[in-house]
């Protein structure tokens, strides 16, 4: 079992699966408090028209997507907040664009895209080198900009009328925060794909918060969370000849119910006793 730690492909899935983690895990919680999960989704699956994009003109479908997914997470940012337009209707509006740009621009691109799939649904497995430089990138990025901003990310995930009431320019730290969240999509997009992202995005937040309301504590257990989840699917994908993506997937799911559901039972164990 232990031989597969010595394919090399199989190492950069973990590096892959390590990176995505962090990025995720950090960012996840931020979605989660300001509960902007449908936003965070529009943003993903605009992605897609990047994808297409770096088929079309071959360039890497990874930074085609970086692209594409800043752009949307901007324009989604400046039209729910400058026009009259309800969220959801931007949001699902940019989510159909960014889709149906993908399938034109693969759609003109001559010969057969091979890892297309590995883009929609995930393949850890299949992380090249050059792709795993870029998420190291990104990561570096996201951190930088967490570290810097983080006392104004906090503010405007639990009070933004009162940070602008301050005089703090939230719209524009709002505008930030939607970039993050576009980077943390393109790292996360080889490890379960563009389908299956908001899964990974909000699952290991979630269950951080069951444990604590700090925000600092959050983020490190919802990393802890992430890499546990990343890495049993991944392992599991590959010894039973399963889909990575969907597989880790399926492993942050069961370990969420069986954790919230264990909570659950422990709490109502403790009330009888404590009454008696």
């Amino acid at each position: 079992m232990f031989d597969i730690f010595g394919y090399h492909f199989m190492q950069n899935a973990m590096l892959a699966a390590l990176l995505a983690s962090i990025a995720c895990g950090i960012i996840g919680v931020y979605v989660v408090s300001k509960r902007i999960v449908f936003i965070s989704g529009g943003i993903a699956h605009a992605s897609f028209g990047g994808i297409g994009l770096g088929y079309f003109i071959g360039i890497s479908p990874v930074l085609g997507a970086t692209i594409f997914s800043i752009i949307s997470a901007i324009t989604m940012g400046v039209s729910t907040r400058r026009t009259r337009l309800p969220e959801d209707t931007v949001i699902g509006i940019l989510w159909a664009t960014g889709m149906a740009l993908g399938a034109i621009f693969i759609s003109l691109t001559p010969g057969y895209t091979t890892n297309l799939f590995s883009y929609l649904f995930g393949n850890i497995l299949t992380v090249p080198d050059s792709e795993l430089l870029l998420i190291l990138i990104l990561d570096v990025v996201i951190l930088a900009v967490v570290v810097l901003l983080y006392k104004e990310f906090l503010a405007i995930s639990f009070d933004e009328e009162y940070s602008t009431v301050i005089g703090m320019p939230t719209e524009k730290i709002y505008l930030i925060l939607l970039c993050l969240i576009a980077l943390t999509i393109v790292v996360m997009i080889r490890v379960v794909g563009i389908i299956l992202v908001i899964a990974l995005l909000t699952i290991p937040a979630s269950l951080a918060r069951q444990f604590t309301n700090d925000m600092k504590k959050m983020m490190v257990l919802s990393v802890i969370f992430s890499i546990i989840f990343t890495f049993t699917g991944l392992f599991l994908s590959y010894i039973l000849d399963l889909a990575s993506g969907a597989t880790i997937i399926i492993t942050s799911v069961i370990i969420f119910a069986t954790v919230i559901s264990t909570r659950k039972l422990l709490s109502s164990t403790r009330l009888p006793s404590q009454k008696m």
